[in-house]
């Protein structure tokens, strides 16, 4: 049956010819695994094609629908998992391939004429592949992928003379928008994937027209050995252990859910992709009107060197070691691409390190503050101290306003005093103490409160009445509307201001309760929003005189009533308090919860972020698999058997056909 239907096709179509074309081929030096990067590449890619296609079954390329369709798809979709963690991994494994590839070229001496012409084609192919990263990196719109679209498109921005026109045109307009999602949209599935797959064809061409180059040692050279089966056959074992990696990291290591993009949350670090990162930390080199040097001068050099290379070193000489010139640019640029990649995540934004850096940009006037005030104001921020003080008409209205603290004629004693127990000055202060903190971090409290409305003193140089910022655009403190207090937890049992069961008078859930939130960066929230009230990871303690448990509720654990093992009835329940507040019972509890979300204090992608922290705090995992269609770790030893069955067979035929020469 097979014989008739292969001689049809052959009277109708020159598949013997085709078959002959690309699998004839002698190899000089004979077959290695080596050579297999390059077939490597093009699995990767077709696999990318087959899951970038299965994913736009599902994906809605809209600001208000990316996110929520690529979680239903991750979650709710049988082996969605599998297409979606394929297509992440699969992309960062791309990049890696082609820049292995290329090294594996260059260590050859594979460029060398006739060849220029393939290594040229190859620099194109990398170029297109950064190129499907950076523009595949916002279709998700969640909060990665949007900063790292926004810090790219701001690094285009700030080429000279064009600049400004080709960052709208990446963004459809002067900020991230519906356009801007659209037109990376139609970058990353249609046009640069239909250049990468002419280059990809042209390249084939062009290699086998040349053919492999083999080793740079002459008598290793003498002699040969065929494509089919030699090469073939390494080149389908390479794949299927690349296939098996790919699925072992989307099994133990799944593409994390960044949380919705907010674009108002400055308290999110910007960084683009991990292999943009040397990039990114070279432009820290020059600054002002040396910027252009990092922005369009080291790209376009480095790019010209890698066409270049061919034309430069024309010597037939192919032995790295004798090749010195050429060997050490070559290690000194990928070392230098390492080592900038490296330090570029470990980096933040403006040179800062640590926790004050991620916690985004202070805003507000910090003129006239000494360093100590300064790194005390962050501090502030982000213990969560505008909870109960307001400064300038921002924060919360439970402890005193903080504005003209300075006038108070306060000493650093005092204050320091206040800090370690609250209850020295006032045996009914509700205030949390801050004993364990260090003690450079008090004295930098004291001086930042210490000078908080000096400018009002006669004689006063500086310091000012500071506002502090609201949450929307800080994303780390409240605004005047804001109140302290929790979710009923496990302590006691607070109610709603109608003084019924929790949450049963509370409005309807709000957006936030059907967003996959980030935990990390739930937790970065809760610590400058929640900490305060509800004490450490959610440890509970914190007083609360005049309501019926004399505490805030703890939330790890949560009371058992909110608690649920499905993720989303759990946030369902949590969220109604988030977004409407609540008042614990109590003949005039101190602390109560406020309306979040009623307020606008915090966005709804912020509360869907705190969400998934408490959540993950009680031990459910907010983005657990609905219908997984197959356990991930099941999935990957069925899969590990059935390659390690067709290897074996593959081998037998290679074996076979060994025994026939």
């Amino acid at each position: 049956m097979l014989v008739r239907l292969r001689r049809w096709i052959e009277e109708r179509w020159p598949l013997s010819a085709l078959l002959r074309l690309g699998l004839d081929e002698d190899i000089p030096g004979g077959a290695s695994i080596a050579y297999s990067l390059g077939s490597a590449t093009l699995l990767v890619f077709l696999l990318q094609l087959l899951t970038g296609v299965w994913q736009l079954f599902y994906y809605v390329p809209t600001v208000d629908h990316a996110y929520d369709s690529l979680d239903y798809l991750r979650t709710s979709v049988p082996f969605g998992w599998l297409i979606h963690g394929l297509h992440y991994w699969g992309a960062n494994a791309m990049v890696i391939l082609v820049a292995l590839h290329m090294a594996r070229v260059f260590i050859w001496g594979a460029y060398k004429r006739p060849r220029e012409m393939t290594w040229v084609l190859g620099v194109a192919l990398l170029i297109m592949t950064m190129g499907m990263s950076f523009t595949g990196a916002p279709l998700p719109w969640d909060e990665r992928g949007y900063w790292a679209a926004e810090v790219g498109t701001s690094i285009a921005g700030t080429v000279p003379v064009v600049g400004n026109a080709v960052m709208e045109v990446l963004r459809g307009g002067a900020s991230m928008g519906q356009l801007t999602l659209s037109r990376f949209f139609v970058l990353h599935v249609a046009l640069i994937p239909g250049a990468i797959v002419l280059l990809i064809v042209l390249h084939i061409i062009a290699f086998r027209r040349f053919g492999s180059v083999g080793p740079w040692k002459e008598e290793k050279r003498v002699r040969s050995g065929p494509f089919w089966p030699d090469q073939a056959f390494r080149d389908v074992i390479v794949g299927m252990a690349l296939f098996v990696i790919l699925v072992a990291l989307v099994t133990y290591a799944p593409p994390p859910f960044a949380g919705p993009a907010d674009p108002v949350d400055s308290s999110f670090t910007p960084k683009p992709e991990w292999n943009f990162l040397f990039l990114y930390q070279a432009l820290k080199l020059f600054k002002g009107p040396l910027e252009p040097v990092g922005t369009v001068g080291i790209p376009t050099l480095s790019v010209l060197i890698l066409v270049l290379i061919p034309f430069l070193d024309r010597r037939e000489e192919r032995n790295p070691a004798r090749r010195p010139a050429a060997s050490t640019l070559g290690a000194l640029g990928a070392g230098a691409v390492v080592l900038f990649t490296v330090f570029g995540y470990f980096s933040h934004p403006g040179g800062g390190s640590g926790a004050a850096a991620s916690a985004g940009p202070p805003t507000g006037s910090v003129a006239g503050l000494s360093a100590s005030a300064r790194r005390g104001r962050r501090l502030f921020q982000s213990l969560g101290c505008t909870g109960c003080h307001a400064i300038g008409g921002s924060g919360g209205s439970v402890g005193p306003d903080l504005t003209n603290e300075a006038r108070q004629n306060r000493s650093r004693a005092w204050l320091l005093e206040q800090l370690d127990d609250p209850r020295s000055h006032d045996t009914a202060s509700v205030m949390p103490s801050f004993a364990s903190l260090a003690m450079g971090e008090k004295n930098a409290l004291a001086d930042y409160l210490m000078s908080l409305g000096a400018d009002s003193l006669p004689g006063a140089t500086g310091g000012g009445v500071e506002t502090v910022p609201s949450v929307t655009t800080a994303g780390m403190v409240g605004d005047s509307s804001r109140g302290s207090g929790g979710l009923p937890g496990s302590g006691g049992a607070p109610q709603d201001s109608a003084g019924s069961a929790p949450g049963s008078r509370l409005g309807p859930p709000g957006p936030a309760a059907s967003m996959i939130g980030n935990v990390r960066h739930g937790g970065d929230l809760f610590a400058g929003t929640c900490r305060s009230c509800h004490g450490e990871a959610g440890e509970g303690g914190v007083r609360n005189p005049g309501s019926a448990d004399g505490t805030v509720p703890a939330l790890d654990p949560i009371d058992p009533m909110l608690a649920d093992a499905d993720p989303r009835v759990f946030a369902e329940n949590i969220d109604r308090f988030i977004q409407h507040g609540s008042t614990p019972t109590g003949p005039a509890p101190s602390l109560s919860m406020q309306a979040f979300g009623d307020s606008h204090t915090l966005t709804q992608e912020e509360i869907a972020n705190i969400e998934a922290y408490v959540l993950s705090l009680n031990g459910v995992d907010r983005a657990s698999l609905e219908h997984p269609g197959m356990k991930p770790e099941a999935f990957l030893l069925l899969l590990i058997v059935v390659l390690a069955l067709v290897g074996v067979g593959m081998g037998g035929v290679w074996l076979r056909h060994r025994g026939t020469e």
